[in-house]
């Protein structure tokens, strides 16, 4: 037994739990934040046999996509007087994050 722990960027979430529940894979997802952007993500948690990994990955790849953004950089701290003007920074969202993690024990209660 193996927990996927898949950490997606937010927009993706819906599209890969709606993706494992069609193929009876039963998910948990957490709402959770973080990263160099600080922006939203999702955290998902989806117990699995050994053997089902390799499907289950597949179908995050298929779900998760990564994409450039615009993002305004945070200003410097600036002395009185000074001017500064920020120029939109092009960076890459998205895609996954995953570890796999082995399973001692699972009881469903």
């Amino acid at each position: 037994m193996k927990l996927v722990v898949a950490i997606v960027h937010n927009e993706d979430a819906g599209a890969l739990v709606d993706a494992l529940l069609e193929r009876e894979y039963r998910t948990t997802r957490l709402h959770s934040s973080g990263g160099f952007l600080k922006q939203s993500n999702a955290t998902v948690l989806i117990g699995v046999e050994d053997e089902r990994v390799e499907d289950v990955l597949g179908i995050v790849r298929d779900n998760c996509h990564a994409r450039t953004q615009l993002v305004n950089p945070m200003p410097p701290i600036m002395e009185p007087g000074e001017f500064f003007m920020p120029y939109p920074l092009e960076v890459e969202v998205g895609g996954a994050t995953v570890f796999v993690v082995p399973v001692e024990r699972f009881e469903r209660l």
